[in-house]
């Protein structure tokens, strides 16, 4: 049923059909910890997501460093693909106090936002993780959903901006107006998902998206509509935006930061952009699910990422922004030209001018899902 339904319409009609709320109090999280005599723990992540050896790709040197330093096996899952399948996955165990078989997952932030709310995860001992206390980006600390960082921690972060071909269009762009001009008609796509696509969306209409309203949502939900309507908007897409720049069927389009930072080593010509109005700063975010059995490893695997040394070798292989600043002068005293390049990109470190103008989004609630969804699945075809 969870599954059919998918995760925050799943929970809806379980609420309709008089089935008691999914919510668990603090007081029923926490599982006895094995952790003291059980030096293991798994960890759940997406593909691809994590730095490997150029000559062995199944060894990953984050964590075995974090194994030598430690003597903490650690049995890496790479089974994340999408967040509502996931949700849909390990969701009947947590709505039934069972426990995952995961000691720490990691997932976006607006589906954080929904485990949180839930009472789904379990906070951390801030007492065990003094890098993180240290070195997390202050850009970062305090999102809506989880005032503080208590319960989740970011693994990496992006910007949702807009990336375009300046050669082809033979001009700067500088704000998300600049996608409705007229001779990119047709050429424009737009991301096909509600919760990636409309932050960026509502402040080119001057939202403030930490506080944005259903006013603001329907206003951008007009004006898409209006573009989809003229056939300006080519379609909407997911990740596979990627390959409509590279032949260039499309000229500009939302895109994700470390996306581009790919695609401009065989195509510098393309282009992203932090528009003027401002962009989404977004986290896909480690968390400890309940009854994990393993926590304070997992507490310690969480703190050993935010050490700058480690965070600087991932940032390094994944080139999505760094949630540790700190990693930027261990990539700049680097001996190897390319990787000291790296602390120099604002795309991975994001200078001052460009940190102005990032915001993380207020969550969407479960409340205003349902008929926000509808809205915009109904654009975007979804």
């Amino acid at each position: 049923m969870l599954r059919a339904l998918g995760g925050g319409a799943a929970l809806g009609a379980l609420a309709g059909c008089g089935v008691p709320a999914a919510y668990v109090p603090a007081s029923e999280r926490a599982a006895a910890d094995l952790s003291a005599r059980d030096r293991q723990l798994t960890f759940a992540n997406w593909p691809l997501y994590i730095d490997t050896d150029d000559d062995d790709t199944s060894r990953r040197p984050t964590l075995d460093a974090f194994t030598r330093r430690t003597g903490i096996g650690v049995r890496y899952t790479e089974e994340i693909n999408d967040n509502d399948e996931f949700f849909g996955k390990i969701s009947p165990a947590l709505m039934n106090g069972q426990a995952t078989g995961r000691d720490l997952i990691v997932v976006s932030d607006w589906m954080c936002a929904r485990f949180v709310r839930l009472g789904w995860v379990q906070e951390m001992d801030r007492s065990r993780q003094p890098n993180v206390a240290k070195y997390l980006d202050p850009l970062l600390r305090s999102p809506h959903f989880d005032r503080g960082r208590r319960s989740t921690v970011p693994w990496q972060s992006g910007i949702t901006g807009i990336a375009y071909n300046k050669a082809k269009i033979g001009r700067e762009l500088h704000s998300v107006s600049d996608l409705w001009a007229d001779d990119l008609r047709g050429r424009v796509t737009l991301l096909s998902g509600l919760d990636e696509a409309f932050a960026l969306l509502m402040q080119g209409e001057g939202a403030d998206i930490t506080r944005w309203n259903t006013d603001d949502f329907h206003r951008i939900c007009d004006r898409v509509e209006k573009l989809v309507a003229a056939r300006h908007i080519r379609r909407f897409t997911g990740n596979d935006y990627i390959k409509d720049l590279e032949t260039g069927d499309v000229l500009a389009c939302q895109a994700y930061s470390g996306d581009v930072i790919q695609l401009q080593a065989d195509k510098p010509e393309i282009e992203f952009l932090v528009p003027e109005e401002g962009a989404e700063l977004w986290s896909e975010s480690l968390m400890i699910p309940n009854l994990a059995s393993h926590k304070r490893n997992a507490e310690r695997l969480v703190d050993h990422y935010y050490d700058p040394e480690v965070a600087a070798g991932l940032a390094a292989w994944v080139n999505y922004v760094c949630p540790v600043p700190a990693a930027r002068d261990v990539l700049a005293s680097s001996k190897d030209e390319e990787t000291a390049a790296l602390a120099e990109d604002p795309l991975i470190f994001p200078d001052d001018a460009m940190r102005a103008r990032l915001a993380i989004a207020r969550d969407i609630t479960d409340e205003e899902r349902p008929e926000l969804s509808e809205r915009w699945n109904g654009i975007a075809g979804v």
